[in-house]
């Protein structure tokens, strides 16, 4: 494995030489909490005109496929499949990239990762051995939230930069419990695919932290489900009576598999079901906890991933479902997530096919809570409260596949071109580039196994033209700022 310890702050991962016209700081110390979404909040807010309360539920290489309301026959979900009819379940919902810190990038800011130097073409995403993080000059959820009055807690798994600097304290968060990357780094020396499926804690040396305080190591990953669960319902209980924000990011499902021993060979679908149906049990934990301390009806909870299934690792690994492909690749198994939104007193159950992102949940929940949107800089989020609370269309037409610092597929409508593909974590690796690009239906054919661009060639065109506009707003510089690596691991 190569080092980025010698590659200078100003290249991979960083991106500090973006030209905002502010610096986070000065947003964390002159941002009005009065923003367009006012009248929005005051609208919806409750009667004792507390601020809603706000959850993000964000797994670690789950599939499509593997929960009982999208569709999985033997995992059993009951918590989130009531959360999906008493909510919201959107079935045509983008992680902002293929793997973890990309994605990870995008759902807090709001931002492609390409405009913060959050992704690689080479190394894609950062190691333990990585100099960089989430720049300063990125404003987070918790970053806007904290200006809004809330309390903010990210709990479990952060892959933004493990050096203090980039510590989810010192982006806007109040309070951190977690591991800083991937429960599979720090490996021991001669770690074989082996250890990985019949793994041990001990042979992962991946740190648990409070805050910026490293707590135990190796991480006990047998119950690090239970404790993030703990870490959350804590939380709430002591914070109560004033507004919260609570990013929940589970490590698991990704490979290492660990589950404690309360769910450990429970489930027909293995370890891997194990996995799941604790997580599903620790939403219930948190669900019972809002009722009773009265917050249910002011709390919006949104579940959902951050890329698709990790398919290498055969049955230890997810499941797609229907959709093609997994993590790693643009294909739709490797950025389509199972979503929920659930908020029992504004949003109205239904399933909603409209396309959505993660990258949508920054101005979604700013919106609700009345923080402030960056207006400084360019956001590609956006606000999803009027399909969620009065069933409109969504608003989001176009989405863009990113892999690393390129597109390689865009989706507009029902319609979705491939202009390049590529597998991922197989020895069939090639990088194939499609001219004409190939063109699938999405909504007619989800597994995109039907190629129809000789039947339509002016979609084609029309989205190629949108993807000419959307290359013409990327700021001059931003597309080179992940290219610079001095070294790499793969």
């Amino acid at each position: 494995m190569g080092t980025l310890n010698d590659v200078p702050d100003k290249l991979n991962f960083l991106g500090t030489k973006m030209k905002n016209k502010i610096s986070r700081r000065k947003f964390l110390r002159d941002a009005s909490i009065v923003s367009s979404s006012f009248a929005t909040f005051n609208l919806l807010s409750c009667n004792n005109n507390k601020k809603p309360n706000i959850i993000i539920i964000f797994c670690d290489d789950l599939g499509y496929g593997d929960l009982g309301t999208f569709g999985h026959p033997s995992i059993r979900t009951p918590n989130l499949d009531k959360l999906a009819a008493e909510g919201q379940k959107w079935t045509n919902f983008y992680a902002a990239a293929s793997v973890c810190t990309p994605s990870r990038a995008g759902i807090l800011t709001g931002r492609l990762p390409i405009r913060s130097g959050m992704c690689s073409d080479v190394r894609r995403v950062l190691f333990p051995d990585s100099a960089g993080g989430l720049p300063q000059t990125e404003i987070t959820i918790a970053a806007a939230l904290k200006q809004a009055g809330y309390k903010n807690a990210c709990i479990g798994k952060w892959h933004l930069g493990h050096l203090n600097q980039y510590l989810p304290t010192n982006h806007g968060f109040d309070y951190y419990y977690g591991i800083p990357y991937s429960n599979d780094m720090d490996a021991i020396k001669g770690t074989t695919r082996k250890e990985q499926i019949n793994p041990r804690t001990e042979y992962f040396n991946v740190p648990l932290m409070r805050n910026e305080e490293i707590i135990e190591r190796p991480a006990d990953q047998n119950s690090i489900t239970k404790r993030y669960t703990e870490e959350a319902v804590k939380y709430i209980r002591q914070n109560k009576d004033q507004p919260f924000f609570i990013y929940l990011a589970h490590n698991l499902p990704h490979i290492p598999l660990f589950a404690s021993s309360d769910f450990n060979n429970t489930s027909k679908r293995g370890l891997y079901g194990d996995v799941i149906e604790e997580i599903d049990f620790g939403v219930g934990e948190i669900i019972k906890t809002l009722k009773e301390n009265g917050l249910d009806k002011n709390t919006l909870v949104i579940f959902t991933s951050d890329n698709g299934p990790w398919l290498a690792f055969n049955q230890h690994g997810g499941s797609a479902g229907l959709l093609r492909n997994g993590k790693g690749t643009t294909w739709e198994g490797g950025m389509r997530e199972p979503t929920i939104f659930w908020n029992p007193s504004k949003i109205k159950p239904a399933v909603i096919a409209g396309m959505g992102s993660t990258l949508d949940l920054f101005s979604t929940v700013c919106n609700l809570a009345g923080a402030q949107v960056p207006a400084d800089r360019i956001m590609d989020s956006f606000n999803l409260l009027p399909t969620l609370f009065d069933g409109k269309p969504s608003p989001r037409n176009l989405f863009f596949y990113y892999r690393g610092t390129e597109i390689y597929a865009v989706r507009k409508g029902d319609f979705k071109i491939h202009l390049i593909t590529q597998n991922s974590y197989t020895k069939n690796n090639e990088k194939i580039v499609h001219n004409p690009p190939q063109l699938y239906n999405i909504q007619v054919d989800p597994s995109e196994k039907y190629n129809i661009s000789e039947q339509h060639p002016e979609i084609i065109e029309g989205i190629l033209k949108d993807l000419v506009e959307h290359k013409s707003k990327l700021i001059p510089g931003e597309d080179q700022l992940a290219k610079r690596i001095v070294k790499s691991d793969q």
